[in-house]
């Protein structure tokens, strides 16, 4: 099945190219990308058919006739606005940028009425102490705070289920039963929820080697339980799939303000003096995708994190690429953040 990716044209393209892409029929629509992945124009049937009826020729560049200010929409538009920007412009499908123009999916009508059944597994690491949440977390693990009238780890679950997941695994270690007791093996919810446990801590990546050998041969969603977001979960898998990566981290861009002037200097020389400079990174969010492959090296009981285990198949030539997220996302790891999260909890998970 083609990918969004398999209907990206350059700016070079023909009109005949484009129509033989476009009679694909899956999309109904062609993207048109400058070599920096910066969306300039879309083309549909209409835009050709139109473009012929004016004395076009099929050997003519594509740019001729595109759409060159097509709707588009952010990374961070939620599901019911895409939907409402769709149905009030009759549209089928409609291409998503980042803040600096850049192609990084598609949204289609039927994607955004009905999630499709998706079987990759989803593994939410919830055996934390939470010593930092003392003393909310004297009797109850982390995720299972109350974040409004749920606890996050519900909200996590819920927010997949809206994306089509159905199938998950959650590794415990601090007090396992609540959890279970809890949610049992997931029915209340339409899923499937089955656990491992760690008898002692394994790292963040050590439960992986737990998990049963019978899962689905995909690529699986890993994440800690004590994030909330509004992360768009399938056009993350869609963008590991579509570059082919064998392990995907989800990344934010964050920035930091040094309120001085910072000198640099060498030999006690200064070779550069930079008045209160902006430090741009990013930083992990505890969200990953992981193959198959990366997922079975490793070992039943053996103590890893995940950033060394990553390191450790980049080391061997495996692809290890990022996604970069706009959406929402609180780590809960202070009080501060907990309480911070109560009051974000109308605003971003009203649905839930």
């Amino acid at each position: 099945m083609p990918t969004w990716i398999d209907y990206i044209v350059s700016v070079n393209a023909t009109i005949r190219e484009t129509m033989r892409i476009l009679d694909k029929g899956v999309l109904r629509i062609v993207l048109v990308c400058n070599e920096a992945d910066e969306l300039l124009g879309t083309v549909t049937d209409g835009d050709i058919r139109r473009s012929l009826l004016n004395n076009a020729n099929m050997n003519d560049c594509i740019t001729e006739v595109m759409n060159k200010t097509p709707t588009v929409m952010l990374n961070n538009t939620s599901i019911s606005e895409r939907l409402e920007i769709m149905k009030s412009l009759d549209l089928l499908a409609v291409p998503i940028i980042d803040d600096k123009g850049v192609l990084i999916g598609v949204e289609t009508l039927a994607q955004a009425l009905k999630p499709p059944k998706r079987d990759n597994p989803v593994f939410i690491m919830a055996g934390g102490f939470g010593t930092r949440l003392q003393p909310l977390t004297d009797h109850c693990p982390k995720p299972m705070l109350r974040v409004g009238n749920k606890p996050m780890l519900e909200h996590l679950i819920n927010q997949f289920i809206s994306f089509g997941f159905h199938s998950f695994f959650v590794s415990t270690h601090y007090l396992p039963e609540v959890i279970r007791d809890y949610f049992g093996d997931g029915s209340k919810w339409g899923v499937s929820i089955q656990y491992v446990h760690e008898d002692m801590p394994l790292g963040t990546g050590g439960a992986l080697g737990l998990l049963p050998k019978d899962r689905p041969n995909l690529p699986i969603i890993m994440m800690n339980g004590d994030v909330l977001t509004k992360l768009n979960y399938a056009q993350l898998l869609n963008h590991h799939e579509a570059h082919g990566f064998d392990a995907t981290l989800c990344v934010r861009e964050d920035e930091y303000r040094v309120p001085f002037g910072v000198i640099e200097t060498q030999n006690q020389l200064i070779t550069n003096m930079v008045e209160k400079p902006t430090y741009r990174y990013k930083i992990n969010t505890g969200i990953y995708i992981l193959s198959p492959e990366i997922v079975n090296s490793v070992k039943e009981n053996q103590r890893i994190d995940i950033p060394t285990l990553l390191e450790e198949h980049r080391a061997n030539n495996k692809r290890i690429g990022t996604y970069t997220s706009y959406d929402y996302w609180l780590d809960i790891g202070q009080m501060k953040d907990y309480q911070k999260a109560q009051s974000d909890i109308e605003t971003y998970f009203k649905e839930s």
